[in-house]
């Protein structure tokens, strides 16, 4: 039996758990730092005592940028062995989350295999999943039924949650004043707004967010505060709506973190570039430098097919102006549910907007892998280059489908490439080219 029910608990008495170990070896950190950073909450190590196969990781101040992989099946694509080869391409291409948005029929057998061969953190939105799970229309669910929704997920070793819990009356009020051209956008969000105005009860995980805070610290589960009106297009950032909720998600990050509970606060969403480094200082300052788990942001709203590159420019600026967790976005978003292709391109999109974001940010040893680069490109050793590329199978093959002549060089510049010619040069060498011609 161990002394604490949390990492945050643990931490706050002064244990040095083996998770925390594990993440301060992968982040470069002392290990104190790092336990007196998690019992701040600035870092979350989202860890359920349930999953036994996950490498931990820790998210927030001065860690490495994590990206999440969203799958899961829905009523018009319910193929699961699909679905597990997305989890495969997000564990090959070292996505350190993954959520299951599974919001068709009975979801349970797919998420405890996934929780059962996943080293990386499972996540899941509880709400999405009540009206299969439940068997209820929304109208007929009550506020007991929401919980155990949660609690299911907590039992089958889900390491975090997405609960919509900021959407409250006085935040609803915001949103009704504030006309918005898109209105709510978030899925759970928008159920919740439903349930509400058809029953006229309070938001169910706020009026009984206690009884949430007790199933999740029972299995260390970390509470992933939802964003439920996160901006859906440009036009709607930064608005009335978004912010009350944020002032909100504030409030709940202090209650959560009294009972030992992990915190992430999701973000936006649709913004505009020029908006996203203050919303990132607001978030921080408002919720207390809890960790910050951005959903894009998109930074334009009229490149459908092509939304994995807005949200990479979106969340690399997110991410250097302080953002600690970026879910990736798929060329299918706004489209249809996405293939395997589209999530490796999603992945590889998000992971190219986290590292950037290292590196302005001068995460230790974030520029250790760009600097091999460059060393095997000074002396143009392709197979180096590989090596250390992040999707070693697509450079090699861009290589090999127009292959030069000389393979110290490649078939862009040929023999006048810059690097060939300097080295040459510099090494006593003369450059010759009419005699090869």
């Amino acid at each position: 039996m161990r002394e604490y029910k949390t990492q945050m608990e643990a931490a706050k008495k002064g244990i040095i758990t083996k998770e925390m170990e594990i993440v301060a070896k992968k982040e470069y950190m002392d290990v104190e730092v790092l336990r007196q950073r998690v019992a701040e909450g600035v870092i979350a190590i989202p860890c359920n005592v349930r999953h036994t196969s996950i490498s931990p990781e820790g998210i927030g101040m001065g860690l490495r940028t994590k990206i999440n992989v969203n799958l899961g099946i829905s009523g018009d694509a319910k193929n699961y062995d699909i679905e597990m080869e997305k989890v495969d391409m997000a564990i090959k291409y070292g996505a350190e989350a993954i959520m299951d948005l599974s919001n068709y029929g009975k979801t349970n057998t797919f998420r405890t295999k996934l929780v059962e061969k996943s080293p990386a953190m499972i996540g899941t939105v509880p709400m999405y999943d009540a009206i299969g799970y439940l068997e209820k229309d929304l109208l007929d669910i009550t506020a007991e039924d929401f919980l155990k929704v949660v609690r299911a997920h907590a039992e089958e070793g889900v390491d975090f949650m997405t609960i919509h819990a900021g959407i409250n009356r006085r935040a609803v009020e915001a949103f009704m004043r504030d006309k918005r051209r898109m209105n709510i956008v978030s899925r759970g969000g928008s159920l919740l707004f439903a349930w509400m105005m058809m029953t006229g009860n309070e938001n169910p995980f706020y009026e009984h967010y206690d009884e949430v805070l007790e199933i999740l610290r029972e299995y260390d589960v970390t509470i992933s505060l939802g964003d439920a009106l996160r901006p859906g297009c440009i036009d709607d950032s930064s608005d009335a709506g978004q912010i009350s909720e944020l002032i909100e998600l504030g409030a709940l990050t202090k209650r959560a973190w009294e009972k030992d509970v992990q915190v992430m606060i999701e973000g936006p969403g649709h913004m505009a570039m020029n908006e996203i480094e203050a919303n990132m200082k607001l978030e921080k300052r408002i919720c207390h430098n809890a960790p910050f788990y951005v959903l894009g942001p998109l930074v334009t709203d009229i490149f459908p097919g092509y939304d994995h590159i807005t949200s990479a420019i979106g969340g690399a600026i997110a991410a250097a102006s302080g953002a600690d967790f970026l879910c990736y976005v798929t060329p299918a978003e706004h489209l249809r549910l996405p293939d395997v292709n589209d999530v490796k391109e999603g992945i590889m999109a998000s992971k190219i907007a986290a590292h950037a974001a290292d590196i302005a940010k001068g995460v230790p040893h974030a520029r250790d892998l760009d600097n091999k680069m460059s060393d095997a490109r000074h002396k143009l050793d392709w197979e180096g280059m590989f090596e250390v590329a992040q999707d070693p199978d697509k450079a090699r093959a861009y290589f090999e489908s127009t292959p030069p002549a000389d393979r110290h060089s490649c078939s862009m510049c040929g023999k006048m490439c810059a690097v060939r010619t300097t080295n040459m040069i510099l090494e006593g060498k003369k450059v010759e080219f009419c005699s090869e011609l």
